[in-house]
């Protein structure tokens, strides 16, 4: 007798993946026989469940093997001799998984479509991983086919410019030290029909034959439609129209045809992708000719004269024929007068009847006509002969006056029969004839505004206050214009003057001013006075409030000013009125004097235009001066310069016995201040009340630091102050080496060349200069 010997190695290590079965061996030789059991994780009882069974050489077979499995087994062989024992160790690994993406792609021909297997493995298997793909059972080879149409790189198959030949299955195959999986795809690509095939002519008649073909291929997209299509080589060959569709499904089709016409045909399978190409064409099919189906459409009559009708229309195309020998029967007769029809024959598509009464309707039709016979009875169409000018003027003209600037004119339309043709509209001429202000006679300036449709009534807007104009109607249409009425004499009453021309500062003192302002340019009326109107501005937008005077005499152009406070800064305003009203306002600012500054007496001297200088005697020493140099006619402000200087005192300078006879010249020159803003840079900073709101509404907002007033004090200049932005030097502005002085000091008041910085123009609205005395 034998103790079991065991044959198979102890601590033997198995592997497999989960779901397949596991072999773990145990070969005895024992005598006698020895009893075979197996046991897990040193647990004695026998496995026995139906996925473990026992062969009868001694290997466990584990059966659908799960996670679970993974373990040690200990192999148990007795007899009556002994008993042995060993163990084996299994894993049990993830099984590989894999799915391609796309699962069933569709892809156009021409398209391009990447196929990706995703795969997962255990990572004990990373190693033996391997991967592959097959087209219809074929290996494909790694890397790029066909000249890099299709590409494999390991997990994707990329490719490009599809063709029919390319659709398949394509499979995945992914294999381990374990286990293997495979993964597939169904590739479908889609294509246009395959052009029809097999073409037939059966059944024919005069007017219709049936045609019949084989469908070709739908390439995996159902045909939806068949267009059929006719090609006709007597009128138009070449050129293939569309004559019928019919379903998907059928592929045959009973044409309606025209008379007198030589056809072949061609079928044009369309499916989701798009249109077949057209099929062969057919034999030749010719209809025989017959009488017109249908007439002329688009009948209407034209004319570019009076007594005269052009009747015209659409002419039929080759194909309406029917036949040889076309031309159209043209029938009228005028509408509720004339009973009998007339009647002519032509070939052309247009009829021309002269000497016949202006614009009355006319009874047309026009019927085809070729060798077989007519066509139908045609339609009655209503048009009229030529127009000609309205032989009548409106009448009854009448104007309300609305504004100043603004009238509703109101007459009564002409009949119809004076009309003469299709009435546009009316149009109104008036013009101007005398001014009411001051009785002047003008030369007619005519103007016109239509008024299109049949109407009695418009408005005349912009017309000039105070003024009498004249004006007539008359009607109009679309040959040209009619008669006009007789004149109607209209006034405009009186409106609110214009701006003035200018407002301007005569002279300062601490407490008063003296304004100076022009007439307005245009006083639509009668002057009454003006309104003066100032404030207490500073250099902020912050104002103070406004304070009226009236000025009741209108022909006053000049006031002053009292009571203002000393060292302000103020806005002034002045508006012109009329009985209507006051017009928009001319502004001007300025500073009043400091408390306890010397009054502003006044020393004039002539200036003749010659000389570059001028010495003034009459000036007393340490003493501040401002300086103006106007012309004779200075209220018209034509050129203005001011200045401020101080001269100095006769103890500040030695003065030699020879200069005692002229103190001025002797006069080192002190100081200039020079100051220049225009209308716009002011009312940037401080706007006119009334204009703010209009010019916000027109112009939104608009700021340009760079433009505003200058700002801070006025002194006169010394030999201590230096230059600022605010304190120019002398040279700045002359056009020589000093400017406006000579070495000895003197003022050069003429302007020679270019103007002077400093000069006003003559307008009184671009540029202004004024006093500030510190």
């Amino acid at each position: 007798d034998i103790a079991p010997l065991i044959l198979t190695p102890d601590e033997e290590n198995y592997a497999t993946v989960v779901g397949y079965s596991a072999f773990l061996h145990c070969d005895i030789f024992a005598s006698p026989a020895a009893d075979v059991r197996w046991a897990k994780d040193d647990i004695m009882e026998p496995l026995s469940t139906f996925r473990y069974k026992l062969n009868k050489n001694g290997t466990l077979e584990i059966r659908d093997t799960k996670k679970e499995d993974s373990g040690s087994y200990a192999c148990w062989a007795a007899n009556s001799v002994g008993k042995r024992a060993i163990i084996a160790n299994l894993d049990i690994r993830d099984a590989t998984k894999l799915a391609v993406t796309p699962k069933n792609p569709r892809v156009l021909k021409s398209h391009s479509i990447l196929l990706k297997c995703q795969a997962e493995y255990d990572p004990h298997l990373k190693h033996s991983f391997k991967l592959s793909w097959r087209k219809d059972g074929d290996e494909l080879p790694v890397n790029s086919t066909e000249g890099g149409r299709i590409i494999l790189d390991r997990d994707t198959l990329f490719i490009s410019s599809v063709l029919l030949e390319d659709q398949g299955v394509y499979t995945c195959l992914a294999s381990t030290a374990l286990d293997a999986a495979e993964a597939e795809a169904q590739l479908i690509v889609l294509d246009v029909p395959d052009p029809p095939e097999d073409l037939q002519l059966s059944e024919n008649q005069n007017r219709s034959v049936r045609l019949s073909w084989k469908a070709g291929a739908s390439h995996n997209s159902p045909v939806n439609e068949s267009i059929i299509e006719f090609e006709e080589n007597h009128w138009e060959p070449g050129r293939w129209q569309e004559l019928s569709r019919v379903p998907g499904n059928d592929t045959t089709a009973l044409l309606s045809l025209a008379p007198y016409l030589n056809y072949q045909f061609r079928v044009v399978s369309v499916n989701a992708v798009g249109r077949s190409q057209p099929s062969k064409p057919s034999l030749r099919y010719a209809t025989p000719p017959a009488a017109p189906d249908k007439n002329p459409e688009n009948i209407r009559v034209e004319a570019s004269e009076p007594n005269e009708m052009v009747m015209k229309w659409e002419p039929l195309k080759p194909m309406e024929r029917n036949g040889p020998g076309l031309e159209y029967r043209v029938s009228w007769r005028q509408r509720g007068v004339e009973t009998d029809w007339n009647e002519e024959l032509v070939k052309k598509h247009s009829l021309s009847v002269r000497n016949v009464p202006t614009f009355v309707p006319y009874e047309i039709k026009v019927q085809a006509v070729n060798n077989l016979g007519s066509g139908p009875e045609p339609n009655i169409t209503i048009g009229y002969s030529g127009e000609d000018v309205p032989d009548a003027a409106p009448s009854g003209v009448s104007v309300e006056v609305v504004n100043s600037t603004l009238v509703k004119v109101f007459w009564f339309g002409i009949p119809r029969d004076r009309v003469r043709g299709h009435l546009r509209g009316y149009k109104v001429n008036w013009w101007k004839t005398r001014s009411m202000l001051d009785g002047k006679r003008h030369h007619p300036e005519k103007h016109f505004l239509t008024f299109e449709g049949d109407r009695n009534s418009g408005m005349l807007p912009g017309l000039e206050p105070f003024s009498e104009f004249r004006l007539t109607v008359l009607a109009f249409n679309s040959r040209g214009d009619g008669p006009e009425s007789s004149p109607v004499v209209f006034e405009t009453p009186e409106g609110v003057p214009e701006q003035p021309r200018f407002l301007r500062i005569l002279n300062f003192d601490k407490d008063s001013v003296t304004l100076s302002w022009g007439l307005p340019k245009k006083a639509n009326g009668h002057l009454t006075g003006y309104i003066l109107q100032y404030q207490i501005i500073n250099e902020t937008h912050e104002v103070g409030a406004v304070r009226d005077v009236s000025v009741a005499n209108h022909s006053v152009q000049s006031w002053r000013l009292a009571g203002l406070s000393p060292s302000t800064k103020y806005k002034f305003y002045i508006k012109a009125c009329t009985a209507k009203g006051c017009g928009k306002a001319a502004t001007e600012e300025g500073l009043t004097l400091a408390q306890g500054s010397k009054g502003s007496g006044r020393i004039s001297d002539a200036v003749k235009p010659t000389p570059k200088f001028q010495p003034s005697e009459a000036l007393e020493p340490g003493t501040e001066y401002t300086i103006r140099l106007v012309t004779k006619n200075w209220v018209d402000n034509n050129s203005i310069f001011e200045d401020v200087i101080e001269t100095r005192g006769r103890d500040d300078f030695p003065i030699a016995p020879e200069e005692k006879k002229n103190p001025w010249q002797s006069t080192p020159q002190r100081s200039v201040l020079y100051f220049i803003c225009t209308v716009k840079e002011k009312e940037d900073l401080h706007p006119d009340p009334e204009a703010q709101s209009i010019k916000d509404e027109i112009f939104g907002e608009y700021s340009d630091s760079d433009e505003k007033p200058l700002k801070g004090s006025l002194q006169s200049l010394n030999g201590d102050i230096k230059a600022t932005g605010s304190a120019d030097s002398l040279v700045d502005y002359g056009e020589g080496e000093h400017g406006m002085f000579n070495e000895d000091g003197s003022f050069i008041g003429a302007y020679s060349g270019s103007k002077e910085k400093g000069s006003v123009e003559s307008t009184g609205s671009s540029t202004a200069t004024f006093p500030l005395h510190a």
